[in-house]
């Protein structure tokens, strides 16, 4: 199974096609807005025209055949909170007020979930025998705080097992371009004990290069994921600016990914 690129109408955007219900992983091409949030920027809070982000989300819903209607997404903190909800939680306003959190789990019928990402590692997840679906932010914090593992155990709630759940690590920052001091290769062995020293490498300056993706990955397996029911994407948002939005080659002045996946229709 692979991540794979799709292209209709002028959206460009990144799927697994072991997962059998519509999903996303977007990029930055395929919108309306402009300026520094060229062009399919999906962050309601980063200062774009509300008026093109509602163009991008009605455009990129349309390409899933769900609506605006069925959304819920949090604001995220980089902690691993992972919200159960249900159609009670749809949101009636793209920018009105939003619960905290990192990641989203729903058995229910007519929801769809997103959380927002640029450079932080998006996960996606599907239980073949209950429908459920989830949606993860993964940052380091989030990641070495097990927000993957965590995720799992809600899906269990929900009557999934670990063996049936699909996931799919979207494109995110790289090996190749995550360099971080210290703390962050020391957070990983604290997560992954022995396992992890291999998910990061020192330079001669004292810095580490981290492997985000694979901690993430791992993370599952130790969940209970079968090897084969995981998907990683090879893109880094670091490396190809011009495609996805990237905090760290932006300086911050950008606008947001989205890894989106509904569990059916708003009805």
């Amino acid at each position: 199974m692979a991540i794979a690129l799709r292209r209709n109408g002028g959206l460009t955007y990144f799927i697994d096609d072991q997962i059998r219900v519509p999903h996303a992983f977007t990029t930055r091409l395929g919108g309306v807005s402009e300026g520094i949030y060229e062009s399919l920027n999906l962050g309601v809070a980063r200062g774009d025209d509300p008026i093109a982000v509602t163009e991008n989300y009605d455009r990129i819903l349309a390409e899933l055949g769900t609506v605006k209607q069925s959304l819920v997404f949090s604001r995220q903190v980089h902690e691993n909170t992972v919200r159960v909800v249900d159609r009670s939680h749809r949101l009636p306003d793209l920018f009105g007020p939003v619960e905290e959190g990192d990641g989203l789990v729903t058995v229910a019928k007519g929801v769809t979930l997103a959380v927002f990402t640029a450079d932080c590692i998006p996960i996606l997840l599907w239980d073949e025998n209950t429908g459920a679906v989830g949606a993860v932010h993964a940052g380091w914090r989030s990641t070495v705080q097990d927000i993957a593992g965590v995720a799992v155990k809600k899906f269990a709630a929900l009557g999934a097992g670990p063996a049936h759940i699909r996931a799919a690590i979207g494109p995110g920052i790289g090996l190749c371009c995550f360099e971080t001091g210290p703390e962050v290769p020391e957070a990983v062995l604290d997560a992954l004990g022995e396992g992890g020293h291999d998910c990061a490498h020192s330079k001669d300056n004292h810095k580490y290069m981290v492997d985000i993706k694979e901690v993430n990955r791992r993370l599952l397996l130790r969940a209970g994921l079968l090897p084969a029911h995981i998907s990683v994407a090879t893109q880094c948002t670091m490396c190809d600016p011009k495609t996805f939005w990237s905090h760290r080659a932006t300086g911050g002045k950008r606008g947001s990914l989205a890894a989106i996946i509904t569990s059916g229709v708003n009805p």
